[in-house]
């Protein structure tokens, strides 16, 4: 199941808790985030143990566009997760829709 940008907006506004996982390099998180853990797509595979207690918890993921973000829902997912989240659109979309 997916999540947009207002959806999640509203979330971090009321400090709900969730795990929030950016799936983008580092470079880019460098130049804005909004306080997810960095967890690049490609350590993801690496990472499932390390987020193991997370795995009944709510997983919002997100990237640049979505895409990323959808393969390390799917990763997660396949590893048991069972309330992971995409960002629709991603930080793209945030930038529109938000801003910074």
């Amino acid at each position: 199941m997916d999540i947009t940008v207002q959806q999640l907006k509203e979330k971090l506004d009321k400090k709900e808790e969730f795990v929030l996982i950016d799936v983008r390099e580092d470079y880019e998180h460098e130049e804005f985030n909004i306080g997810g853990q960095l967890i690049p797509v490609g350590d993801m595979m690496h990472a499932v143990d390390d987020l193991e207690e997370h795995m009944e918890a709510e997983v919002v993921v997100y990237c640049r566009s979505g895409n990323r973000s959808a393969m390390a829902q799917q990763i997660l997912e396949q590893h048991g997760f069972s309330n992971v989240r995409n960002l629709e659109g991603g930080m793209s979309t945030w930038l529109e829709v938000i801003g910074k």
